[in-house]
């Protein structure tokens, strides 16, 4: 995906001046006529879009392949059912939808075209980081994608629920809690998630958080969204601002900070933040009011720490969270050493039954959703 090429600098050779020529404001030319005189469009002067590098990018077009059960289809649009939207977003909408020649229902992601580049370059990681990651048991599955009309069609596995919807459910309605067994089968994923992201694809997630971590009525739990990763680069990035702000390591949030870059270990705080939420049914921070707030108690305020004396939750657990939400970034530690922690090893080793727990919660939800639906017509 390489930009065109720029001219030698200082130098005077017929690309350089040709550039510089049609770069004239006050230019006329036949493109003028065909755009009914408006000015012509990069496009027009022979540049690609990033759409249209989207496009070319794996071959995309209005027909493309879907990879599923272990069979390939020529696929196109109208191949695929809608069942109604499951989602909204910032680039589009999540749709269910039936591939009717498999018998599969997915999850289809469609982004609008007009997203701005800055959009569009975050879409374009999102699809090469799913396109690579189909043999993590612990990625959300991606069976391929297609154009239609310039909108990018993204086709992946369907999961039941996001873990910010199901936490919420069994605290708020339920008034109940998870236990520590199926938050130990939640860290374990999730860490074997990014670690694999960082180990196999040198790609740090930067937005780990609940609702980005989904279920399943099988028990699969399973990270999705890669829309705003980014590649390493000497393991470091640079970038601040990508990400949902109240999950954002204080190293990401303090603007002195910024030259110094961040590293996975931003992705461990954001792990830790997701698991005090779930462990206690809240996020673990105050109400902001402003970013001046958030500066505050992120930056300069301490670290949220789990409690001992909680008592429902063993001393691993508690270490390992705490550890987590360890404030100064260099003395937090990385993937290795996160996967060698007592709780994670008991955790990775132990059987526990996430299908019929999961099952019992998705039933109740179910059974409200249709109470409510049946209340409002």
């Amino acid at each position: 995906m390489a930009d065109s090429q720029k001219p030698p600098a200082g130098g005077q050779d017929d690309d350089s001046l040709s550039i510089r020529s049609r770069l004239q404001l006050n230019f006329k030319s036949s493109l003028d006529n065909q755009n009914g005189g408006a000015p012509p469009t990069l496009k027009d002067l022979g540049y690609r879009t990033q759409m249209e590098r989207l496009r070319s990018h794996g071959g995309l077009d209005s027909a493309g392949k879907l990879q599923v059960k272990d069979k390939t289809y020529n696929f196109t649009a109208d191949d695929l059912k809608d069942l109604g939207e499951i989602g909204r977003g910032n680039y589009g909408t999540v749709n269910k939808m039936l591939h009717e020649h498999s018998d599969t229902i997915m999850s289809v992601k469609r982004i609008r075209s007009v997203v701005d580049e800055k959009e569009q370059r975050q879409m374009l990681m999102e699809l090469d980081a799913v396109m690579r990651s189909n043999d993590c048991p612990y990625i959300v599955q991606f069976y391929g994608a297609l154009f239609k009309e310039g909108d990018c069609w993204i086709c992946m596995e369907l999961m039941d629920i996001s873990l910010d919807k199901f936490y919420k459910f069994t605290y708020g309605h339920l008034k109940s809690s998870i236990p520590e067994e199926i938050l130990g089968k939640i860290t374990v994923a999730t860490v074997k998630a990014l670690n694999y992201l960082k180990e196999k694809l040198k790609i740090i997630h930067r937005d780990v958080k609940p609702s980005n971590i989904l279920l399943d009525r099988k028990g699969n739990i399973k990270l999705c969204d890669f829309g705003i990763s980014g590649q390493l680069v000497d393991s470091i990035a640079k970038s601040r601002d990508a990400g949902c702000r109240p999950y954002m390591a204080p190293e990401r949030i303090d603007p002195h900070h910024s030259s110094r870059g961040y590293d996975v270990r931003s992705d461990i705080w954001s792990l830790g933040i997701t698991l005090m939420e779930l462990a206690t049914g809240r996020f673990p921070y105050p109400k902001w009011n402003s970013v001046f707030d958030q500066l505050t108690q992120v930056v300069q305020g301490p670290a949220p720490q789990l409690s001992p004396s909680e008592g429902r939750f063993s001393e691993d657990f508690v270490h390992f969270l705490n550890t987590c939400l360890t404030k100064e970034e260099r003395q937090r530690p990385k993937y290795n050493k996160l996967l060698e922690h007592t709780f994670i090893k008991r955790y990775q080793e132990l059987e526990v039954d996430t299908a019929t727990y999961f099952n019992s919660i998705l039933d109740k939800v179910t059974d409200v959703s249709q109470l409510e639906q049946s209340q409002s017509s």
